[in-house]
């Protein structure tokens, strides 16, 4: 198949390379790492054996033209150039899949090429771009995927084939959307406080508008766990978001949030995305990871004092990262 990868950090180079090394023909649509993507093609240092390949790039999606598969691996931040980069990339038969965090996205990328292809994906998996070309696989890797607003027919169950064939673990799953509130029990804490953790606990829960620290230091998943008022706000933050999607119609177990304290506890000291964004300056994923569950979770009656804060406190540290 002719795979296009939009967004190609860590998540887009980990995916595009499993299945550029299962021998589908995949293109790259690169930004700053063009240069060296093309001379030296793509480094994955990974726990399950390291790989490297080499895919077609491109800095236009003219030049790539339709494919088969489109997988959209941006940051949120970059939604609004969907509509230039996407286009070029859709044929009769193309379909879409978004492996992007949080809420909105199949959105996003349908009003951009139609509800009918789009599919979204969650994944579970510790990456970092190390450097140009090179991306560090510690941890997992499995994909849970869906249909937009749909259950799950020929399109998703073909997708998770693919993924399969590539050596990826995957599972369809019938409501894409409590799959979404599922992750957000993990990436609302271990995103978010990772980088509120820059203020201090005691000003995190001081209230008020935070002092926002000279120096960008985060805190990774291990240290939130090690220290017991950070694990209680995790905790906290995780019976808040399970609340939301229960009231939202999604019958989320609250035993979830057990098992991902505990599937977190091998990350050692992983550093999730958002971490690494605001460590080097660049625009949270605001919206798509906090804002916009929180906005749900208010719309649908439920208390979360702590997703409310924690997203005081990261808007304050964003607008001196790179946001708006």
């Amino acid at each position: 198949m002719k795979i296009a990868v939009v967004g190609c950090g860590a998540v887009g180079s980990f995916y595009g390379g499993r299945l550029c090394r299962a021998g589908h023909e995949v293109h790259f649509l690169l930004r700053s790492d063009y240069e060296v993507v093309r001379e030296r093609g793509v480094w994955i240092r990974s726990v399950d054996g390291d790989f490297h390949f080499r895919p077609q790039a491109a800095r236009e999606a003219g030049e790539i033209g339709p494919s088969d598969w489109v997988l959209v691996a941006l940051k949120t931040t970059a939604n609004r150039e969907l509509g230039r980069w996407i286009p070029p990339l859709v044929g009769p038969e193309t379909r879409l899949l978004t492996l992007q965090n949080g809420l909105g996205n199949e959105e996003a990328l349908a009003a951009v090429a139609g509800s009918e292809r789009a599919l979204g994906g969650l994944c579970f998996v510790c990456l970092n771009r190390i450097e140009p070309g090179v991306i560090r696989h510690t941890a997992h890797g499995n994909v849970v995927l869906g249909e937009h607003r749909r259950l799950p027919g020929r399109a998703a169950l073909e997708t998770a084939a693919l993924f399969r064939s590539a050596g990826v673990e995957c599972r369809v799953v019938e409501n894409l959307d409590q799959a979404h509130w599922e992750k957000l029990v993990w990436n609302i804490p271990f995103n978010g406080l990772g980088v509120a953790g820059s203020v201090g606990a005691d000003a995190f829960l001081g209230g008020g508008r935070p002092a926002v620290p000279a120096r960008r230091a985060t805190v990774p998943v291990d240290a939130l766990l090690a220290d017991p008022r950070w694990e209680r706000l995790v905790r906290g933050l995780m019976g808040e978001v399970i609340a939301a999607g229960r009231a939202l119609g999604y019958p989320l177990d609250p035993a979830w949030a057990e098992e991902m304290v505990e599937r977190s506890r091998c990350m050692g000291a992983y550093r999730a995305s958002t971490l690494l964004d605001y460590e080097r300056g660049l625009p949270l994923e605001l919206e798509s990871l906090f804002c916009e569950p929180l906005r749900r979770a208010r719309a649908a009656g439920v208390s979360t004092p702590l997703l409310g804060r924690l997203c005081e406190v990261l808007t304050a540290l964003d607008a001196v990262s790179g946001g708006p």
